[in-house]
């Protein structure tokens, strides 16, 4: 067997898996984590602390796949990271596209499986609206919307998606907005087909046709927010900054904004050319160094919002209170999770649960619990009873400040 691999970032232990087997046939490295819906045969293995998802398909495809994914994580898209390809396998086997299996991530069955709550949904419809429409704006073709073609990860109570195949589809020079539209109803299609077999399944409390209306819904008054042309006069120029904080506000960041005056300057119209989600997150990254998802980024900015004033601190510089919230707010309460609970959440997503526990409890007590008491009390009543979500465990020692 004279095997080909072509890899981003190579990891010898992959040469260890057994290529010389269909893999079906696999058992060894093999773990039982929870997958999604696919056409093809696919496999996710522990490789070491490397966990990856392995999927057997023709080898044109699968470099195909593996540069467009490798493309889109040049344009910081969300979508899952290609590791390599296998070809030239014994027995006339296919070539095997390996990804990295996202950590915390989950396929949709296994949310609802859960038990995702009704009033929830319409998160998990927003999180795959975002993503189609970032991809949309980036010019990507999809082809095949569909919830079995996303993981899920937890984002302060909702969720943010990520594209985990992208076999149909195909960054464009420009897209029409024909090719738009198709993709939305595809995904429309499908996404009603594929809550209907979770009805079959025994899955209650969905009403498949009222999702897929509020799916290309929130896609159009998404769509038209973020690339709408604004036409106002010259005396209303502070509309320009409301416009960029109302998109700051949904989490986008404006990179460049197409101005045109009328020949008089009586008249300005205005469209956004270039955006981009993580606003807050990166907003962020940049005050404490925490890695996190968009939503969970904008509760922690309040909360040090809401530090920097309960403890008088206003006059100090604001990266300097965010280093002083993360000391003694955000690390005491990480260290306080055992080791064997932090497969359960993501640490930013734990600190977001911990803030509701603590809302509930003050409530129930009529006055203000203390942070770290409610903390204590989360971990010890709330999240030991969670399923674990994580696919891979991080060492005990290493720091959980920089992210995924």
């Amino acid at each position: 067997m004279a095997l080909r691999i072509v890899a981003s970032r190579p990891d010898p232990a992959i040469l260890t898996l057994p290529w010389d087997q269909p893999l079906q046939e696999w058992t060894e490295h093999v773990v039982p984590l929870p997958r999604g819906l696919s056409r093809h045969v696919v496999r996710i293995v522990r490789l070491g602390d490397q966990v990856y998802a392995v999927k057997e398909t023709q080898e044109a495809i699968a470099f195909r796949e593996y540069r467009l994914l490798r493309d889109l994580q040049r344009l910081d898209l969300p979508a899952v990271v290609p590791q390599a390809v296998v070809a030239g396998r014994s027995q006339d086997l296919p070539a095997a596209l390996v990804t990295r299996h996202l950590r915390f991530s989950l396929p949709y069955r296994s949310v609802f499986e859960h038990g995702l709550p009704a009033d929830q949904v319409p998160s998990l419809v927003d999180a795959l609206v975002v993503l189609l429409v970032r991809l949309h704006l980036a010019d990507f073709y999809w082809g095949d919307v569909s919830l079995s073609n996303v993981l899920f990860r937890r984002d302060a109570g909702g969720f943010a998606a990520y594209l985990v195949d992208a076999e149909t589809g195909e960054l464009r020079q420009t897209l029409s907005s024909q090719l738009r539209e198709y993709d939305v109803t595809v995904g429309t299609e499908n996404v009603y087909a594929e809550l209907l077999d979770l009805m079959a399944s025994g899955v209650g409390g969905i009403d498949p046709g009222a999702v897929v209306t509020m799916l290309r819904e929130r896609y159009d008054q998404l769509w038209t927010e973020l690339t709408a042309t604004e036409v106002f006069s010259s005396g209303e120029s502070w509309r320009i900054e409301e416009r960029i904080e109302q998109l700051n506000d949904l989490g986008f960041d404006v990179e460049e904004i197409d101005i045109v005056t009328d020949v008089d300057g009586d008249r300005i119209q205005l469209q956004p050319r270039v955006v981009e989600l993580g606003h807050h997150a990166r907003e962020l990254r940049n005050l404490t160094g925490l890695v996190v998802q968009d939503a969970q980024a904008r509760r922690m900015l309040n909360d040090i919002a809401a530090f920097t004033t309960s403890r008088g601190l206003g006059r100090l510089d604001r990266a300097e209170v965010a280093q002083r919230w993360l000391r003694e707010i955000y690390e005491p309460l990480q260290a306080m999770v055992p080791a064997e609970l932090r497969g359960k959440l993501e640490p930013a997503e734990v600190f977001h649960e911990v803030l509701v526990h603590r809302w509930y409890l003050s409530e129930q007590a009529g006055r203000s619990v203390r942070f770290l008491d409610a903390a204590r009390s989360y971990v010890d009543n709330v999240l030991r009873q969670k399923p674990d979500e994580a696919v891979a465990t991080e060492p005990a020692d290493q720091p959980e400040v920089s992210g995924t």
